[in-house]
């Protein structure tokens, strides 16, 4: 595979990372009331970053938006934290990419595109490790609870933005390894060429510093000087008169 279509195939794997991990950050349910041990439930409860709400049994929600942020449990500012983060370098990332990609015409030279590319893909794999940190502290933080036999108040289970959330991280993270990947290979072959190239040049050179009509290869040695070989005697045209 060429290192263009490397680029596409992870610029597509990191733009759908970030759309995903972008959408999980206002989503409802990060968390649901469990009906582990209920036999008869007339309301939901579910929260996110943002707010706590319950659902009744008629489908009515009323959510109450979180009073204080300094108020808050440490795991929550940390998540809300780690996901903004996530969604500033995946914004970045998506520019740098655009920019660096060998398929547009904005960013310089090929050795200046590949920078930035690289540079795209390490925001894109920074942008993936902050939102599964996100998602898993918060998964912890609900299994924690729901397995301990000392905690008496409302149990929860893992909600489907936590999922949503560790989706989009591994797609940017293996859309920004594929980057770094992609570039490592065109430096390579770029290193390669340059050698040939220097070789190439040198030897022409070498051969071009004989008299014209008498280059040899650059193995081959003069005859030494007392030879026979090169004992070559010439005549003039009335030698025999």
């Amino acid at each position: 595979m060429s290192s263009m279509s490397q680029e596409i195939l992870a610029f597509i794997l990191t733009i759908s990372g970030w759309v995903l991990v972008s959408s999980t950050l206002p989503t409802d349910y990060w968390q649901v009331s469990s009906n582990d041990g209920s036999v008869i439930t007339t309301s939901t409860f579910w929260s996110n970053l943002w707010k706590v709400c319950v659902t009744d049994s008629t489908g009515v929600s009323s959510c109450r938006d979180f009073p204080s942020m300094l108020a808050l449990d440490g795991y929550i500012q940390a998540c809300r934290g780690l996901m903004i983060a996530a969604v500033c370098l995946g914004f970045f990332g998506s520019i740098f990419a655009l920019i660096g990609m060998k398929c547009t015409k904005v960013g310089g030279t090929d050795k200046n595109k590949a920078k930035i590319a690289c540079l795209s893909g390490v925001n894109f794999i920074l942008c993936g490790l902050c939102s599964l940190s996100s998602c898993s502290l918060y998964a912890h933080r609900i299994t924690t609870n729901f397995f301990d036999p000392l905690f008496l108040d409302q149990k929860y289970e893992l909600g489907a933005a936590l999922f949503i959330g560790w989706g989009g991280s591994i797609l940017c993270i293996l859309g920004g390894s594929v980057f770094c990947f992609s570039i490592a290979d065109s430096f390579s072959k770029s290193h390669s060429q340059e050698n040939y190239i220097y070789k190439g040049a040198a030897r022409q050179s070498h051969i071009s510093s004989y008299p014209r009509g008498q280059a040899v290869s650059v193995n081959q040695r003069p005859p030494p000087a007392n030879s026979n070989s090169s004992r070559v005697q010439h005549f003039d045209k009335n030698v025999y008169v």
